[in-house]
């Protein structure tokens, strides 16, 4: 197993990736193996835990209803060539349940409000609401580093 996630070089590297950037590319597949990749703004916890906010019948989020298997980068893409860093993971995503809903809505505030966004209400993602929050739990997790090699942060 890796070094502990939260203190590790690599930790500190995809922590500030994670950070300095509003979007991840989630890329996500068909039950028939389609891939489909998608930009969606995003918050993060504990390097493991990212939220956003969709609607259900959008490509990505019927493929997750479909497959759970997702992966997921985080990269700046106005960094001039060859100089390059990203997060890179493998996750499980859900819909996030009607019973976890205000733990993950204040992930996602949080990010929102660091970001001078306004917060959602948590009827803004349930009952009638077009949208709902998605969480996708990351299993591995790696930062490609200055010499263009992918390190393992767990």
């Amino acid at each position: 197993m890796a070094t502990d996630a939260t203190s590790s070089p690599a930790a500190t590297t995809a922590r500030r990736i994670l950070d300095a950037n509003a979007y991840l590319t989630l890329a996500t597949a068909d039950a028939a193996g389609r891939p489909w990749a998608t930009p969606v703004w995003f918050a993060v916890r504990d390097l493991r835990e990212f939220v956003w906010v969709s609607r259900p019948a959008r490509r990505h989020s019927e493929n997750i209803a479909a497959r759970a298997q997702v992966a997921i980068t985080v990269f700046d893409s106005t960094t001039p060539v060859g100089e390059a860093t990203a997060v890179f993971a493998e996750a499980l995503a859900a819909p996030v349940p009607e019973d976890a809903v205000d733990d993950a809505l204040a992930v996602y505030n949080a990010g929102c409000e660091a970001s001078g966004l306004r917060p959602w209400a948590e009827g803004s993602v349930t009952g009638a609401a077009p949208h709902r929050l998605y969480r996708a739990v990351a299993s591995h997790l790696w930062v490609l580093d200055e010499r263009e090699d992918r390190v393992e942060v767990y």
